[in-house]
């Protein structure tokens, strides 16, 4: 920026500044205001300090009649638009007599947090406007695409609520894709290339066409025959796009859209050697299917322009595009990578560890799919790169379920504790929610022998109580601590007092392991009607959190959510 068009912007905030403020300009405030707007200046604004000091002094001489005149001659500053949260209108949506978007997963790994925002975002458009949702697996790399993907994603997106109203597998449509090669072959808007990758990328990087680029269409269709048919080995040819090679950007210039690859596909075994990479599949697909609005992160700029390029040779309209920044998550593996290598060396116990950011990991946890969804469309198609918080979404996923979560006590670490002249008691009556007595009770039996009541308290508690303090065993009875070692106490009363508050189990308890988000447990006892829950329940362990019952056999797990 010219040293001319700094000093008018400084001017222009200064007396921006002084109006909003009744004609008196701060300048620590056009100083923050100048690096809000103008990021660049910041390495500038120490040498600027005295031009913006000078310059508040001036305008503040100002009336502040003076001060909007000279604002309105000079022009006012031009503002950072702010990219409003939330879903907005569909864009170009009177363009289509149907809206139709998609959801493409690369079936070479387990979806994640990092991919539910296009999902939920795709489907939500759909269905708002009365339109339709595809989903498409884009599985035309051999090399990647795994057997037990498909259906994983399908399971997952089931969860999520996201239905879809048709369903495609690229590997089977690899004729389509022929078909369409072939006519851009024909009509000179491709070549089959085998130079050298080293060599064609050098005269790429030149702008200069590489020696495959002038052949006729029959030398090209010779050469594309020849790599169906076995002739050429993997690696020694490739299909490209003809573009301009005087684009700025190299990726640009003749980029790759079919190669040789041997190994087998887990769909189509060995029927096919020529695959199409993403750009060019992708680009007939969304045509072939209609898709009126495609959705995707804000990476795939590069990508998106290849396949204009490709929708010009075709004589096509390109979709309408929305981009939207990353989602990444703090301190949560996503990449689809590590987590594979992770389970094939056994550092993850498969697509579902709770330590993983999969959505299998996520529902095994106990978190709900509409928090996700109320937080995704929060944060909308905004560009802006987005980290989820994990406390915001427990935030919503408590609200949701602390209502449908019964009650149930866990001790962890259990310590025994003797309680002596203690009132002959079976059991006792615990409400399964504290706000909806129309749930019913749950019934802890009481181990009493001789007026001695032996319960199980956490280690945590004990560690936090003293001897002579009175405490209540929650809802059930208060009680003096008379000694640690051992531990022991004298039964008090059983009213209500306003003391520190424990929970506990006493007979039949059940043995429970908490398997918690950073890999570790937590072991200890559960009241015994924690032994005929279901496995998916959500409960909330009163005093430590929720949990999701993961498994019932051979021992009690259950999956800790949040607190």
């Amino acid at each position: 920026m010219s040293e001319k068009n700094i000093d008018k912007l400084i001017r222009q905030w200064t007396l921006a500044n002084a109006l909003e403020h009744e004609g008196k300009a701060s300048t620590n405030a056009v100083i923050g205001k100048l690096i809000a707007e103008k990021p660049e200046l910041k390495s500038e604004i120490q040498d600027l300090k005295k031009k913006i000091q000078e310059t508040v002094e001036e305008v503040n001489e100002l009336s502040v009649e003076n001060q909007k005149n000279e604002l309105e001659k000079i022009g006012a500053p031009e503002r950072k638009k702010k990219e409003e949260k939330g879903l907005s209108e569909l864009p170009e949506i009177d363009e289509y007599p149907k809206i139709v978007t998609r959801f493409a997963p690369n079936p070479n790994g387990p979806l994640h947090l990092g991919h539910v925002r296009t999902a939920f975002l795709s489907h939500e458009y759909a269905r708002r406007n009365d339109g339709k949702f595809i989903l498409r697996f884009e599985d035309t790399n051999p090399e990647n695409a795994r057997v037990d993907i498909y259906d994983l994603i399908k399971k997952d997106l089931k969860w999520l609520g996201l239905d879809w109203d048709e369903e495609y597998i690229q590997s089977e449509r690899l004729e389509i894709y022929y078909s369409y090669l072939e006519d851009l072959l024909e009509k000179g808007n491709a070549y089959i290339c085998n130079c050298p990758p080293q060599k064609f990328k050098n005269l790429r990087d030149e702008q200069e066409s590489c020696p495959c680029r002038g052949l006729n269409p029959e030398e090209n269709k010779d050469r594309w025959k020849k790599m169906l048919n076995g002739s050429f080995e993997e690696g020694e040819a490739a299909v490209r796009i003809k573009t301009d090679l005087e684009n700025p950007n190299p990726a640009l210039r003749d980029w790759p859209a079919f190669r040789i690859v041997t190994k087998n596909h887990p769909k189509t075994e060995d029927e096919y050697r020529v695959w199409p990479l993403y750009n060019f599949s992708v680009a007939i697909d969304d045509h072939e299917m209609g898709i009126t609005h495609i959705l995707r992160g804000k990476e795939h700029e590069v990508n998106e322009q290849r396949q204009r390029q490709l929708y010009d040779h075709l004589g096509w309209d390109y979709p309408t595009a929305i981009q939207h920044g990353r989602l990444s998550v703090k301190d949560t593996v996503l990449s689809k990578t590590r987590i594979m290598e992770g389970i094939s060396e056994g550092k993850y116990e498969g697509y579902d560890d709770l330590r993983l950011g999969t959505i299998a990991a996520v529902k095994r946890r106990g978190i709900k799919p509409e928090a996700l969804r109320e937080l995704i469309i929060e944060v909308g198609t905004t560009k802006a790169d987005s980290t989820l918080s994990w406390d915001t979404l427990y935030t919503k996923n408590r609200r949701i379920i602390d209502e449908e979560a019964n009650r149930y006590f866990f001790v962890s670490e259990p310590q025994e504790l003797l309680i002596h002249d203690s009132p002959e008691k079976e059991k006792a009556k615990l409400r399964l929610h504290p706000d909806q007595t129309e749930r019913g009770e749950r019934v802890l039996p009481l181990d009493i022998e001789e007026g001695d009541l032996r319960v199980w308290i956490t280690k945590n508690d004990v560690e936090n109580i003293e001897e002579g303090e009175i405490i209540r065993l929650k809802d059930l009875l208060n009680f003096k601590l008379t000694s640690k070692e051992p531990l022991e106490g004298n039964f008090e009363s059983f009213e209500l007092k306003d003391v520190a508050k424990i929970h506990w189990v006493s007979a039949d308890p059940v043995e429970v392991e908490v398997l918690t988000p950073d890999g570790e447990s937590d072991t200890g006892y559960a009241e015994p009607e924690v032994a005929q829950l279901p496995e998916g329940e959500i409960i909330q362990f009163e005093r430590y959190g929720f949990v999701r019952i993961d498994k019932t056999e051979p021992v009690i797990k259950a999956c800790y959510a949040h607190s």
